[in-house]
Order: C-alpha cells, then structure tokens, then sequence
C-alpha cells in the first residue's frame, strides 16, 4: 500500500511539473505555436501515466530500472519505508521449541500504519466516484443514441458524404437526429456518431448544416474522441489534483480552437465569417455538461463561444516558419518528458522486489499449509538445481529478516575476527531483558539458539557500519540498506530481504561460494543445528517481526542435509488476520518437509 502512494505522489508531482512546464510554454511562446501545437502539446501529459504502469517486469525491464535506480541513488540504496524507533521491549507471546527459541522485540512505528491505509480509501473512494460520474456520462449518451432516429432528408446524408471527403475520412460515420440535445455533438471511437438536434433542417441551412458537420467529422479525424476517453482515466486516477481539473479544462478549449482551425484550413476566405456565425448560432444554447465527458461539440459556453469567434476573425494559414517553432517547441517539450518520465518511473519503482528469471522453477500450491496466513515457501533442491516456490509474487517481495538476520551478523563477526570458533563469548552488560533467557553471557551458540538480540547487536557494533555495508555488497544481501539505525535495521526497518534470496543466500554460504573461511562457515552452520538424525540434519533460523506489540512477519530460514542431497527453504508469513511469527512459520515449513519426505 505504501508503494502505491509512493507511486501516486510521485506521478502526481511529476504531472503538476509538466502541467506548470505547458502553461509557461503556451504563455511565454504563444505567438510561436500554432494552433493546433497548442492543443498537441498537451498531449505530453499522458505519456509518464501510461510509461509508469507498463509491466516492467514481465517485460524483462525490471533488472535495467533496478540498474538505473542504482546509477541515480550511486550507492544502490533506497530510503526505509518508514522510520522505527525502537520501542518499549514488548514481550512476544510466542512460543518457543526445545531446540530454538523464537524471541522478538517489538518496534515502534512512527508513522500509524491507519494513515497511509485512510489515504489510499479516500483515494479508493474518489476514483469510484469518478468513475460513477463518467459511467452516468456514459448511460447518459447510450440514451441518447437509443432515442435518435436516422435523418430522412436525402441531401444531408449525401452531405455528410461530400464532407467526409472534404475532411479525408474514409469510414463510415453514423449521422441521426434527436430531440434530446440542443447542438450537435460527436462521440464514438470505434462506432463513431454524429447526433445533432432535430430541429436542425428547419432551423439551419443546408450551407450552416455542412459547417456543421465539417466541425464534427474534424472531431473525428482528429481523434478527440479517443483523446476525451485518456481524460477520463486521468480524472479518476488524479481527482484529487485541483491542477489537473483545471488542465482539462484548458483542453477541452483547446480542442476546440483546434477543430476550428482545421475547418478554417478547409475553406476559402468567404466561409470564414459564416463559419463563425454558425458558432454564434449555438452561443445560447445550453452546453449538455453530463455529456461533454465522452462527446465533444460545436457548441459551448458562452466564453468559449466568445475565445472561438476571436480565433476565427484572427486566423490565418500556419507559414512555413510558424510549423517549424512549432516542431522545436514540441521536439523540446518531448525530451524533457523523455527525461523526467524514467526519473519518476525509476523512482516510483521499488527495490522491494527481488526479481527471480524463475528459471527451473515449479510453481506449487500449498495452500492448505496456509491457513490463515499469506506466505510463501520456497525450496531448492541442489543436487537436482530445481526450485519448488509456494506464492510466486510473495517469493520474491522483499521484507525484514529480523532474526533470521542474525546468521550473517554471526558470519560476518567471525570474518572480522570479532569473534572466532572456539572464542565467541560475549559478556551481559547486566541490564535487565525481556527474556530471562537473555540476561546472560553467551556464545555463537546460545546466542543464536536463544535469538538474543543484544549479542548480535554487540557484534555489528564493534564490526562498524562500513564494513557491514562492504559485507553486505560482497553477499548481495537483500535491499543491503542500513538506514534504519546500526541496532535496528534489521528489525522491521530498512533492510529487506525475500525468501528467494534467503535460500540462494544459504545455499551460497554453505557451498562457501562467498569465499569465507571455511572454518567461519562451519560455525555458523552449527550455529544453526536443530536437529541432528541418523541420516539427516535439520539447520535453520526464525525470526519475528513485532510492530507495536503485533507480530506481523514470521520467518523460517535454513537447510537440510540428507544423505548427499541438500534442500535449502525459507518461508515468510504475513500478518493475515492472525498473528504470523517465526515460531508458526517453522511449523508449517517442517509439515511441508515431512509431507515432502525431506525431513
């Protein structure tokens, strides 16, 4: 959820930049753009929408924006998506095994997860409404086709011909008459009509009617009718952007100065003044509103009216020089777009998301182990290099490893010789936890058996920042940031990691393919030692995400040696209603190991 109102508020400021970016332009540069430019101009507008919804990743993309995210950020990092502070030492109430304790400190969120939830209802809200509207605006026209009837009058369809190839249109336009409306109007993309007032044979002449429908079938070449549609997406997706409403407005007009210009381009000298007091014609006519959403017209409001008859007395063919500074100031407009679309596309796309090939892969469906829960389980069987994934989408979304976390701080403790094999031991500083288990010293051992935080915490704290980080690259560990605080990133802050790359993580240690020492590796490994069988161990890890007293993310990371195979798993459940904690997701992994016939 926070990731879409990243995404809005970003594509919102990016917008209203390019919407100030039009206006100064069409202020500054007015006697330089034809009139038409006016009206494309606005067009630029759509693109960052469109560019910033296109699927990246099912495109193959998403690695090359993760790439130039890292170029823009020069370190690679994105900001915490929200700012923890550590919080008063809430006590979990979960559970704990024999072998492996699963302890969590809750964290405090800063910012209540109940307000980005009340911005995206309202938002949820405002589209609806919208949407309503433009559906209403839609009935409204399917009404009035219902009530139209084909005109009898021979010369006016044989008119409406001649126009069509005086305007260069080749399909066929549906032209009929209703009492239901006042001016003409034109709507339609793909079954385009041309409605116009039933009245209009016994008011108007044959010579008026053909301005008439050269105005409407402009429309149609011109094609507004698709352009008013992308408004309408635009009003639902930013109603909230009182600068939007108010570029609409500016195209509707627009769109009209143009219609008028290329009707003006069709005639001689003498059509001029006719043609503008046919217009004149319609300025007391009431503008059908509920209909000007989707249909646009010769008709308008009285200002309008007003701005369109100046154009008219004022107009002259485009030179030759006038389409060209026309060309440039379209040109400069396009690379800008070009600039500041991938910048807010960049931007807006997180780095919350691992992205897998998904190569010899299987997608399974084990959501009866699930119940309750969103989560994913993801399973490498090495020897065979094949993945089994439960939740394609969840296996690759990045979240807090919490304590799952505290195996690389273990490793990377013992490769800054911090701590070594055989010398792991930290002493208490006799302060009071929330676990008894704690207020002790402890080993590598202990410490990660009994999830103590303030050992490890002791141990990246002595490591440094920097060389965490320098860790961090050489591994490929998640998001690799370290922005939520030195004791606390890991901790329902800033660093994230999926349960994909938990498993390609685990693998890649224990193959030692990072280049550790081996006997580093080793003492992780029976750090993490659960269970010792004849023929097979158990290695794993849990953690537990607590925000405000709540467990919201569970984890289960580690391996299996069996015989000669290895099978490397993880999974993650989410806070679906009911609580999810390490200790629930251990036990739902081991069901599935068993039903597997792993473990």
């Amino acid at each position: 959820m926070d990731i879409v109102v990243q995404w809005l508020l970003l594509n919102t400021i990016a917008l209203s930049l390019l919407i100030f970016i039009i206006l100064l332009l069409k202020k500054a540069l007015t006697k330089h753009m034809s009139i038409k430019t006016h009206y494309k101009i606005w067009f630029f507008l759509f693109v960052p929408l469109f560019v910033s919804v296109l699927p990246w990743n099912y495109l193959g993309l998403g690695e090359g924006i993760q790439y130039i995210k890292n170029v823009l950020t020069f370190t690679g990092k994105t900001s915490a998506q929200s700012e923890y502070k550590s919080g008063g030492l809430t006590e979990s109430n979960d559970t704990s095994t024999d072998l492996i304790r699963d302890f969590s400190v809750s964290v405090h969120n800063s910012t209540p997860e109940y307000v980005s939830q009340l911005v995206f209802a309202v938002w949820i809200i405002g589209m609806v409404l919208c949407l309503a509207i433009l559906i209403y605006s839609n009935y409204q026209l399917n009404k009035l086709k219902k009530s139209a009837v084909f005109i009898k009058n021979n010369k006016i369809n044989v008119l409406l011909e001649e126009c069509k190839e005086v305007v260069g249109i080749k399909r066929n336009i549906i032209l009929k008459e209703t009492p239901l409306i006042t001016t003409p109007i034109t709507f339609g993309i793909f079954k385009p009509y041309i409605l116009v007032p039933s009245n209009i044979q016994a008011v108007f002449t044959l010579k008026e009617i053909k301005y008439v429908l050269l105005h409407e079938l402009t429309h149609h070449k011109n094609k507004d009718m698709l352009v008013n549609y992308v408004m309408g997406i635009f009003q639902i997706v930013y109603w909230f952007n009182p600068l939007l409403w108010y570029s609409l407005k500016r195209i509707r007009i627009d769109r009209e100065l143009a219609c008028d210009d290329s009707v003006l381009n069709l005639l001689d000298e003498s059509g001029y003044i006719e043609y503008g007091h046919t217009i004149i014609r319609f300025a007391h006519k009431k503008q059908e509103k509920s209909f000007e959403l989707f249909a646009s017209g010769i008709g308008g409001t009285k200002q309008q009216i007003k701005q369109r008859i100046q154009s008219i007395a004022n107009f002259s063919k485009a030179s030759s020089l006038l389409k060209w500074k026309s060309k440039v100031i379209c040109m400069f407009l396009g690379i800008l777009v070009l600039v500041i679309t991938p910048l807010t596309t960049v931007l807006a796309a997180s780095n919350d998301v691992f992205h897998f090939d998904g190569k010899n892969t299987t997608y399974e469906d084990l959501d009866t182990y699930f119940k309750g829960y969103k989560g994913s389980f993801v399973l490498f069987d090495a020897a065979n290099n094949q993945f089994q994934i439960y939740n394609r989408k969840l296996s690759e979304q990045r979240v807090s490893p919490d304590s799952t976390y505290k195996i690389y701080s273990g490793l990377f403790a013992l490769e800054s010789n911090i701590i070594s094999k055989n010398n792991s031991e930290q002493t208490w500083n006799g302060k009071s936890n929330p676990y008894k288990e704690w207020d002790k010293d402890h080993n590598l051992t202990s410490a990660m058996s009994n999830s103590v935080n303030w050992y490890f915490q002791h141990l990246d704290q002595k490591i440094g920042e920097k060389h965490l980080q320098a860790y961090f690259n050489k591994v490929n560990y998640g998001n690799k940031d370290m922005s939520g605080g030195l004791d606390t990133y890991w901790m329902e802050s800033s660093l994230k990691v999926s349960p994909i790359e938990q498993v390609l993580l685990l693998h890649e240690l224990s193959e030692n393919k990072f280049d550790f020492k081996a006997e580093n590796v080793e003492a992780i490994k029976e750090a993490m030692l659960i269970d010792d069988q004849k023929d097979k161990r158990l290695y794993g890890k849990t953690g537990t995400g607590t925000i405000n007293g709540k467990n919201v993310n569970g984890w289960f990371v580690g391996f299996v040696n069996k015989g000669e195979h290895s099978y490397y798993f993880a999974i993650n459940i989410q806070n679906h209603g009911t609580e999810a904690s390490g200790s629930k997701a251990m036990e739902i992994a081991k069901q599935i190991l068993k039903d597997k016939n792993i473990y």
